[in-house]
């Protein structure tokens, strides 16, 4: 059974320009349990989690496996399983073949190729070309290429995209039992509910930085909470609390008790011999909690450290356009390269590596398919030689 490692994220940073996508961002992910992580689009989610694999370097700060960068893992595929948003697939392609190719090139034993579509619920299909696959069937093939390598660690951009209700409950199930396992299961998501039904602790982030961290029943103060109590006779219960020394305020539909424990409200009702009629406990909803959070309306003692130096900083934290690195910029640079280049790694060198070894087809037959499109293109600013010089190059030659 693999074992999942804790994910650490220390003051890390990440800078495009003078927009700071992730801005001093530390948190702690433990194995054994479901962690999601929230934050509105645009919070800087999926920038962290780039970070996290290696695809996008950070301008200072850290975020380990088990204690090492992701580059420093001696067996990736077999410690860490991603799906990213952002997935591609050879349409021409069939799912189970897809999977080969990675397997192949992780040295992975081809059984697990059907293991991983099994899991996912994709057997019967892994035959059929990936470009008659709806969206819901592209989301289970990223995660059970995920799954291929078994590994201890599971990072999942927005898995439940595109899946109906049925399929979003068989993702709970899995991404609970997958826990259940001992593994790491990082989930990041934007919607609250759907994760407040899986996941047992929480990230969230706004505007890079982090603004909880806990479980779903951290997320609201307990003084925020009040308990509803009615009965038949509610004259009686009024007088049964009071006398405990509970105070409470009459509402049209009953009493109500601020920060009371329904438990206890219950029981001294009991023992008083009055009925109950209802027997709630109310307060502010999740997305309300959620939503002031994101806003800074409220601060939680989890992210207060963080959250008040980004109240207080009045400069901006990135350095002007074209002056050289901070003292903590990552020091790897590719020779020749413009500094966005740089910030970004390829995300499929496993395909690039193996594209000469397939020879004029792949394993569906189909002409191999080497042009850059068949790669996710990275987020690089464009450069000034374009596909518009060609067209006038073109236009001066037709002059001539």
């Amino acid at each position: 059974m693999p074992e999942g490692e804790v994910l650490e994220f220390s003051g890390v940073t990440k800078s495009f320009g003078r927009v700071s996508a992730v801005d001093g961002f530390t948190a702690r992910v433990e194995p054994g349990v479901v962690t999601g992580f929230l934050g509105p689009n645009g919070a800087g989610k999926t920038t962290t989690m780039r970070i996290l694999l290696g695809l996008v370097r950070a301008t200072s700060g850290r975020a380990l496996i088990g204690g090492k960068a992701y580059a420093e893992l001696a067996d990736p595929l077999r410690t860490v399983g991603a799906a990213l948003e952002a997935a591609s697939f050879h349409p021409g392609r069939t799912a189970a073949n897809h999977l080969k190719v990675y397997a192949h090139a992780a040295g992975l034993p081809a059984g697990r190729v059907d293991d991983a579509l099994g899991a996912v619920g994709l057997s019967d299909v892994g035959g059929r070309k990936v470009g008659g696959y709806s969206l819901g069937m592209r989301q289970r093939l990223g995660l059970a290429f995920a799954l291929l390598g078994d590994p201890g660690v599971l990072v999942l951009d927005e898995p439940a995209n595109g899946l109906d209700p049925e399929g979003i409950i068989w993702m709970r199930g899995l991404l609970r039992e997958l826990a259940r396992q001992g593994r790491t299961v990082f989930v990041s998501s934007h919607l609250l509910t759907e994760v407040a039904q899986t996941a047992q602790q929480l990230l969230m982030i706004s505007h890079g930085r982090l603004v909880f961290q806990g479980g779903v029943d951290e997320l609201s103060d307990p003084a925020d909470q009040a308990v509803l109590v009615d009965s038949p006779d509610r004259a009686g219960l009024a007088a049964a609390l009071a006398a405990a020394g509970i105070e409470t305020d009459a509402l049209r539909s009953g009493l109500t008790v601020r920060g009371g424990d329904p438990a206890e409200i219950g029981r001294l009702a009991l023992e008083a011999g009055v009925p109950l009629s209802n027997l709630q406990r109310r307060g502010p909803s999740l997305e309300e909690v959620f939503l002031d959070l994101v806003n800074g309306a409220r601060v939680h003692p989890s992210a207060a450290a963080t959250v008040a130096p980004a109240m207080a900083d009045a400069a901006p934290t990135t350095d002007a356009p074209g002056e050289p690195d901070a003292a903590g910029s990552a020091p790897v640079d590719a020779p020749g390269g413009s500094e966005d280049e740089d910030d970004f790694v390829s995300e499929a060198p496993e395909v690039e590596i193996l594209a000469p070894a397939l020879g004029a087809q792949d394993l569906d037959g189909n002409p191999a398919r080497t042009d850059p499109a068949h790669t996710e293109p990275a987020d690089t600013e464009p450069t000034e030689a374009g596909p518009a010089d060609d067209r006038e190059h073109d236009r001066e030659g037709d002059d001539r």
